[in-house]
Order: C-alpha cells, then structure tokens, then sequence
C-alpha cells in the first residue's frame, strides 16, 4: 500500500501515535500544553531551560544587558528543543513527525495563536526584535537532515549543513541585539556566518568518535579519501598517522573561517562584543585542545577545563575594558 492510498483518518492515528512516541522519548515539560501559559510563566519555563541545559549561558547572559536576557532565554529555548526532537529521538519517523508539529507551532506563533511556552516567550521576542521567520524554519531544516543524511561528500556539503545547522543561531542573536541597520546588516551576517560555522566545525571535530556513535560523519569523503582515512579508522578508535594529518587539515580550515569572522566584534556594541569575543576564544580554544592531543581525538574527546574557561572569561573582560586586547586575526599577530 502506497502513501496516497491511505485513508486521513488512518494517516491522522499512525501521525498520533508516531508523536506520542516521540514525546515519550523527552522530557515531559516538552510536550504541547492545553492550555497555554502567561508570558511570565513562559518566560520562567525558558529561562530554567536555558540555565539547566547549558552550563556557560549563564556567563553568557550575564556579560548582555538585563533587557535582553528574556529574549535569549527564548530564543536559546527554541534552539534546544528544535535540537533535541531531531537529536534525542530514536526513532527517525517519531523525529520527523515532531520536527514538522514544531514548523506548524512556529508558523502558529507567527500567526498570533502561540501555545507552547517557547513560542509564547518566543513570540515577544519575535515582535520586540522584529525577527522573520527565516532562520527559526532554517534551524529545522538542519534538524530533519540530520535524520536523512548522514554522509557529506565535500566540505561545500558540510559548509551547506551548517549554513542551516549554525549561521542562523547568529544571526537570531545579531536581530536581537538590534546590530541590523541596512548599511551594516549584510556585512554582519557575512561575518557572523564565518563565526557559527567555525564554531560548528570546531564542535563536529572535537565529536568525530560521538557522531560516528550515532551514525553521522560530518568530516568530508573527500577529504578521508585524500588522506587514507575510512569509517573502519574511526570505528577502530584509532588515531593513525593519517587520520592525524586529516585533523590537522580540518583544524586549519575551521581556524581560518574563525579569523574571517573576528572583524564583527568590532562592529557591534560592547556587550555583545563581549560575548562573541568569549565564544570564538572558546572554539580556537577547541582546536587548540584538539591539537594538544596531537589530533587524537578517537581515544578521548578534547575538552577545555574549568580553568581554562575561567582564563577565556578574563581575556575576554579585559577585552571589555581595553579594546586593543581584543582577539584579532592573526595577521594582525595578535591573537590571544
């Protein structure tokens, strides 16, 4: 029996039952309520999301001004469950079925009828920000690939991947901050596009062995071909000369992406300043630990420590306080 001959109303129970599945595999607070709550109630159900999900967001919250912090508790909010109906689902068809009840709720929210929390709050931060609806439907795209595609041919696919996956989270915080006046809008996204996907690539690389655990490799065919490195390499947990040298070139590449992006920092206010200054010294600290470990990061995941978040924070403050120690591309030889 094909789709098209099945009844709607068999569609409509199989659709049902796939969802309840799915809400079953998450946290009960997830799920769609009957009745929807306050702003104030949305609000809090955001900001606990937010706060015990994430253990840098409270740094990161704290560095913004206190008006801005309930709109990046919503828009967080809205990121991490969009990830987690993708991610924390077993079963693909379950996944699909709530990412597409979630589209349905986002398009609801933009139509004034919000019942989820996270659209409730969302949908302040919608009207206060002026945000389209853009990059919160690109998020989903990135989240419903993840259950079809598993393999990137060429860095271009995975660089496609990402400007779904991450640019958007940018560029939601760039609408946020207000940093979109038309003469320097387009520049920005260029250059917070280089900045997400940076960090995305430097995230993929520390997660080679965790992603190949789920089914995913986001390191490019081509580029495993080129240096000898095969899916039985990563399995094996291994870290081979030659897998070592394809680290090393993946490193190179997302360490560059993060120099093209460095430039915004100082282009926006100083608060958000503050926090993309944190964040890249985060990701080159990544790639810094990845090279510690000589590339292997088959037989343990690189990690940055609590100490060396704490150094982060304070070059970042100082940055704050006096400009000039703010990270630059290297060119300039001045990269903390």
């Amino acid at each position: 029996m094909n789709a098209a001959s099945v009844h709607p109303d068999n569609q409509a129970l199989e659709n049902k039952a796939l969802l309840a599945r799915g809400w079953a595999a998450l946290p009960p607070g997830y799920s769609i309520p009957e009745v929807a709550p306050t702003l104030d109630q949305a609000r809090a159900f955001c900001r606990h999301l937010a706060e015990t999900h994430y253990e840098n967001f409270h740094v990161a919250t704290w560095l913004l001004p206190r008006a801005l912090r309930p709109h990046f508790h919503s828009i967080y909010a809205y990121c991490r469950i969009s990830d987690d109906l993708g991610d924390e689902v077993p079963d693909k068809s379950a996944a699909l079925a709530l990412l597409d009840l979630w589209g349905r709720e986002l398009d609801a929210c933009y139509e004034g009828h919000a019942r989820h929390p996270v659209f409730v709050a969302l949908a302040e931060t919608i009207r206060a920000c002026a945000i389209p609806k853009e990059p919160f439907v690109d998020l989903l795209i990135a989240f419903r690939q993840d259950q079809t595609v598993a393999r990137y041919a060429t860095m271009d696919e995975v660089l496609g991947y990402c400007r779904y996956s991450a640019n958007p989270v940018g560029r939601l915080v760039l609408y946020a901050c207000g940093e979109m006046s038309p003469e320097s809008r387009d520049e920005n996204f260029r250059l917070s596009d280089a900045t997400c996907t940076a960090l995305q690539l430097a995230n993929f690389w520390q997660d080679v062995r965790v992603d190949y655990a789920k089914g995913r490799v986001y390191l490019p065919q081509d580029d495993m071909l080129r240096f000898g490195v095969s899916d039985e390499t990563i399995s094996q947990g291994v870290a081979t000369p030659e897998f070592r040298a394809l680290m090393r070139h993946e490193v190179d590449y997302a360490r560059a992406l993060f120099d093209q992006g460095l430039p915004l920092i100082d282009r926006v206010n100083r608060g958000l300043a503050l926090d993309l200054d944190l964040f890249s010294r985060g990701g080159l600290e990544i790639l810094r630990a990845i090279e510690r470990r000589d590339y292997d990061v088959l037989s343990a995941r690189p990690y940055i420590s609590k100490r060396a978040k704490l150094a982060l924070l304070l070059r970042a403050l100082g940055g704050k306080a006096l400009p000039f120690l703010r990270l630059r591309p290297r060119s300039t030889g001045k990269t903390a």
